[in-house]
């Protein structure tokens, strides 16, 4: 794992709220040919969700990527915890989530019980990912880990892209009214 001053120098520095400079696919063809045959072998393991490929808990081998997806997991277990506290449904949880992060479940906490809108708990969220992102890069701004880092931001960025106030709402009514539509169905019940 080495130093990768020249990739990282030519790149614009990423801030949350703006559009992404590049897609994730354009910095992955980029830095790709730059990087170690080993530290490009990870690039596959990186995206938001830590299980998305199948890859067991057990780790990958790469501390950056293993401490992200042990984030990313007890973050989605507090939220799943908070989320069914709020709607009274504890017991289908199957079980206790894991105490690391002890920021995650704060945000988890805040972006489920605070009075904000769908849209702002995402946010919240995706924030929190960001700082958690920043914490495992480490200060080394030329290593291998804000390399990963970099490429996590530009998926957060994108899907901050994807956020559409009116598509969302769209959505909602949609499956709001299936929903009411099924269980008139089901208790035999006219529209």
């Amino acid at each position: 794992m080495g130093s990768y001053y020249y990739l990282m120098a030519q790149l614009p520095f990423l801030t949350y709220e703006q559009k992404p400079p590049m897609s994730s696919g354009a910095f992955k063809a980029l830095c790709k040919p730059m990087l170690s045959e080993e530290d490009a072998a990870f690039l596959p393991l990186l995206a938001i969700d830590p299980d998305i490929d199948g890859v067991s808990a057990a780790g990958t081998g790469c501390g950056f990527i293993d401490g992200w997806r042990e984030w990313e997991r007890a973050f989605e277990s507090n939220l799943a915890k908070h989320r069914a506290v709020k709607v009274k449904r504890e017991g289908m949880l199957t079980s206790e989530p894991p105490a690391y992060p002890q920021d995650a479940a704060l945000t988890a906490a805040k972006a489920v019980n605070g009075d904000i809108s769908p849209l702002e708990g995402e946010i919240l969220i995706d924030k929190a990912r960001w700082n958690a992102i920043d914490n495992l890069a480490g200060i080394d701004y030329f290593g291998i880990n804000n390399v990963y880092a970099y490429f996590l931001k530009l998926l957060l960025l994108e899907r901050r892209q994807a956020f559409n106030v009116e598509t969302g709402f769209s959505e909602y009514k949609s499956l709001y009214s299936e929903i009411i539509e099924n269980a008139h169905n089901s208790l035999g019940e006219p529209k």
